[in-house]
């Protein structure tokens, strides 16, 4: 049996240049975070905190100023600095097949069906046509979509089309899922549909999860991990081991589970946080 991989931020900074001659920005600052197989980790924090850009570090669109990330069974921690950059052993140096990425827009293809869309990478990455369209409707069935192979996208909902991303990204059988608003834009009765979807294909599919919301209802429902980022620089503040989504899970009602008073509590608890970071500091 195969160790899972873990994905291990390790003191990550970034530093945006001003193309324009300003003063350089700093987005991030001393970040670390470990994610493990079975971690549906949620980002919540004011906006400007950095959370987009935590995600584009693992995705890999962007790279760190400092620090390094690696996914995989080996660790690089105690490398000597001259090696950063270079690769080694499982760091992450670039965009992989291993980190599917899900959009808050969809970012589907219009010429192509629902199938063809959620086939796409594997024909990318060579599979033949008959076990990548045996993979694609796996994942469609997962997503509640079996029955809409050979629609076009623009015959769609909203949500539906979502929904061919999310299989999209899973189809391609990557380590950890990265998930940026993903239902940031929907209505609110399909997100609150499309919240229990991901929470049942999480279950289904054991996948590492990075999710970034600004609903604090929405993180504390769907995270098993709740990680708050403070306002510019971004560092991750407070961290919440929470079961609110197992509960759902279990019980399948979930305006029963955000009910509860402990997860009212919580989420009191959460905004105060929230509110605080936002802020001005006090005066020395």
């Amino acid at each position: 049996m195969t160790a899972s991989k873990v994905l291990k931020i390790q003191d990550v900074s970034v530093v945006y240049e001003d193309r324009q001659g300003g003063d350089p920005v700093t987005a991030l600052s001393g970040v670390n975070l470990e994610i493990e197989q079975g971690d549906l980790v949620v980002a919540l924090g004011a906006s400007g905190c950095g959370k987009t850009t935590l995600l584009n570090l693992m995705a890999g669109f962007i790279q760190p100023t400092d620090g390094y990330l690696t996914l995989g069974n080996s660790s690089v921690e105690g490398l000597p600095r001259v090696q950063m950059g270079k690769d080694i052993g499982d760091q992450i140096l670039g965009p992989g097949a291993e980190r599917g990425v899900v959009f808050q827009k969809h970012a589907l293809f219009p010429w192509l069906t629902v199938l063809e869309n959620t086939a796409f990478g594997l024909k990318l990455q060579g599979v033949n046509k008959e076990e990548r369209i045996e993979r694609a409707a796996q994942y469609l069935k997962l997503v509640g979509l079996e029955d809409f192979h050979d629609h076009k996208i623009y015959q769609l909902s909203g949500g539906m089309q979502q929904r061919v991303g999310i299989a999209r990204a899973l189809t391609n059988d990557p380590s950890i899922l990265l998930l940026d608003e993903p239902l940031g834009a929907l209505d609110a009765l399909t997100r609150e549909v499309l919240q229990e979807l991901l929470l049942d294909a999480w279950q289904a599919t054991n996948k590492m999860m990075f999710f970034i919301t600004h609903s604090v209802e929405e993180a504390l429902f769907m995270a098993s991990r709740l990680i708050v980022m403070s306002p510019r620089p971004g560092r991750i503040t407070h961290s919440f081991d929470l079961d609110f989504n197992k509960r759902f899970l279990e019980c399948r009602d979930a305006r029963m589970v955000k009910s509860m008073p402990d997860f009212i509590e919580m989420r009191e608890k959460i905004l105060s946080i929230i509110h605080q970071d936002e802020q001005p500091e006090a005066a020395a």
